[in-house]
């Protein structure tokens, strides 16, 4: 397994991270089956993964206490695992969920993530949503007081503009962004993952296999359950699909060259784009686990690079 800093902090990953939107993401996903969920994360840690991201609202909390009680009844010890959350969903009496970043939901929702978790603290800790109304000199004013606090030791966001960004970073307390980033969507390079390298913020890719279909297993019969969130997604329209699947057939062509997987390919190749530390899949079977982890010693040399970008142009 090999490591890296998260950009200017002194938090030390696994290149290889988790991504937990499908441990106990029943609100996300069709049918999920928790004991796969239990023993995804299970896997990961045993197989030297030490950075697990996820979010209050996954689940609407279950993500965070599956995680939480794998640690705990594999005795896990917490220095073992850097931890990343996410809050500001708020979720209302009629089942909606709508933004809030005020101080005061922050900080209730921090606490609840945390007794979730069963810990004192988090590693990295991210404003999932703006909420367009609170200014983030309030938001981010109350993480840095949760910081001082001993509560969270960095601080994320996710899911904001540049504009946005820049002004969350205007005191340079940011660490770390999360924002969608994969070939298949490569928009953050016009200017979300400049400004990162330029300020140390470390960029974390989120749906890194296009939300399964760099995954190279779906074909033109696809078709999601209902209630999966995916179903909104540009990439899965049926005047689109097609031809995202004929260009990952290009993909899959050279995975067989280089004898490996399409997915272990679009990890390695975020891997190698400077500036991303960590990369988070996802998955719902165990299995999965494994076979991301090949992708951190796949050496891609920078004609590679080139060649798996312009199969995406």
């Amino acid at each position: 397994m090999k490591f890296k800093n998260l950009g200017k902090t002194e938090l030390k990953v696994s290149r290889i991270g988790l991504g937990t939107n499908a441990v106990g993401g029943h609100n996300l996903f069709h049918n999920l089956d928790e004991s796969k969920g239990f023993h995804l994360v299970e896997k990961a840690i045993s197989s030297g993964i030490t950075f697990i991201d996820t979010a209050d609202v996954y689940g609407f909390g279950r993500s965070e206490e599956m995680i939480g009680e794998v640690l705990r009844r594999n005795e896990i010890s917490r220095n073992e695992i850097v931890l990343a959350t996410k809050g500001s969903q708020q979720r209302q009496n009629d089942g909606n969920v709508i933004a809030n970043n005020s101080p005061k939901y922050l900080r209730t929702a921090l606490e609840a993530s945390m007794k979730r978790l069963g810990t004192d603290y988090i590693d990295l800790y991210y404003i999932h949503y703006p909420d367009n109304k609170t200014s983030f000199a309030e938001s981010i004013g109350e993480l840095v007081r949760l910081k001082n606090e001993g509560k969270i030791r960095e601080i994320g966001i996710s899911n904001v503009t540049l504009e946005q960004l820049k002004e969350a970073n205007a005191d340079d307390q940011i660490a770390v962004l999360q924002s969608p980033y994969n070939l298949l969507d490569r928009s953050a390079e016009n200017d979300l993952l400049p400004y990162c390298r330029e300020h140390q913020i470390s960029f974390i890719p989120y749906g890194p296999l296009g939300f399964g279909i760099l995954g190279g297993k779906y074909n033109a019969d696809f078709k999601l359950h209902s209630g999966d969130w995916r179903q909104s997604l540009p990439l899965f329209q049926s005047d689109v699909f097609p031809l995202i699947l004929s260009k990952v057939e290009k993909l899959k062509a050279f995975a067989h060259e280089k004898q490996t997987t399409v997915a272990n390919l679009a990890i390695a190749w975020l891997l190698a784009q400077p500036g991303i530390d960590v990369v988070i899949p996802g998955g719902k079977e165990p299995e999965q686990v494994a076979e991301n982890l090949k992708a951190s010693d796949i050496t891609l040399i920078e004609e590679e690079i080139n060649f798996i970008k312009n199969i995406f142009n």
